[in-house]
């Protein structure tokens, strides 16, 4: 049995989807999940990490374990991955910000804890650290639909972001396959891409004229403060504003794992253009 928390997520959705297909037995949790929400086949519990594993099963082959925002800020690593000794594998959803912002709390000091108590806990384990997701890019949705103008800061400074369907298959690899233990993978898309070129790949997605609106920092970082900490805030400005190398590096663990390249943006935006016409 492969448990995937996070189920119902832009990469746990379709982990639990890419593992039931293989034929895996899979247990999908999340807070809200119910049987309607995963494939026949799959058994779905609703459950909060915060509030401990009661109903999880007490071993299986390995877990994905994804750890949400307000956990991964202020919850005991050791507590919330120590139920999951008795798995055989454990694969941790982390961040490539424990190597690029190791000072930051939310991007780096956190993802470390858990990785830390992963690699503590006895069991084999790989370490996953994405960099941006493509999906990001919902964001920018409402305005597409309603105005079809983009507005973000930083128009022409690219990064690598990544499709989080690609990040979902990296994990039912390195849950089903051997040759994974102990490492740390960092993954990214096939190229680096600025705000700018992401709206023009929607708008070609959709077959329409999209108005790109190019935001200050502080504009953005007003907006950003509506859904999202401070500190959160400003350090994803600090990312996307003014990227270490390494954030604007591409990374080929994707392509070695999956035997071919990540997906680009253009194609995240076509296979998603639905969510924006």
């Amino acid at each position: 049995m492969i448990v995937v928390t996070g189920a119902t997520g832009n990469v746990g959705r379709t982990l639990v989807r890419l593992l039931a297909e293989q034929g895996h037995e899979v247990t999908a949790v999340s807070r809200r999940v119910t049987q309607a929400d995963v494939p026949p086949g799959v058994h779905a519990i609703g459950a909060d990490l915060a509030q401990g594993v009661a109903g999880l099963p007490v071993t299986a082959d390995a877990v994905f374990l994804l750890v949400g925002g307000d956990l991964m800020m202020t919850g005991d690593a050791g507590a919330v991955v120590a139920p999951f000794a008795n798995y055989g594998r454990i694969v941790l959803l982390s961040s490539q910000g424990v190597t690029t912002r190791p000072d930051s709390l939310s991007h780096g000091r956190a993802f470390a804890a858990y990785e830390r108590a992963v690699m503590d806990s006895g069991t084999d384990w790989t370490i996953l650290r994405p960099g941006g997701f493509a999906s990001n890019a919902y964001a920018w949705a409402p305005s597409v639909k309603s105005s079809r103008t983009v507005a973000a800061p930083f128009g022409d400074v690219g990064l690598p972001v990544i499709d989080p369907d690609d990040i979902a298959a990296v994990a039912a690899a390195v849950l089903t396959q051997p040759g994974h233990d102990e490492a740390r993978y960092e993954l990214t898309g096939p190229a680096s891409t600025t705000p700018l070129q992401r709206a023009a790949a929607i708008a070609a997605a959709i077959g329409e004229q999209v108005t790109f609106i190019d935001q200050t920092r502080e504009e953005a970082r007003a907006q950003m403060l509506t859904f999202m900490p401070a500190p959160v805030a400003d350090t994803t400005l600090d990312i996307i504003g003014n990227p270490t190398p390494r954030e604007q590096t591409v990374s080929l663990d994707v392509e070695k794992i999956l035997g071919r390249p990540a997906t680009t943006f253009a194609d995240w935006a076509k296979r998603n253009a639905a969510a924006f016409a």
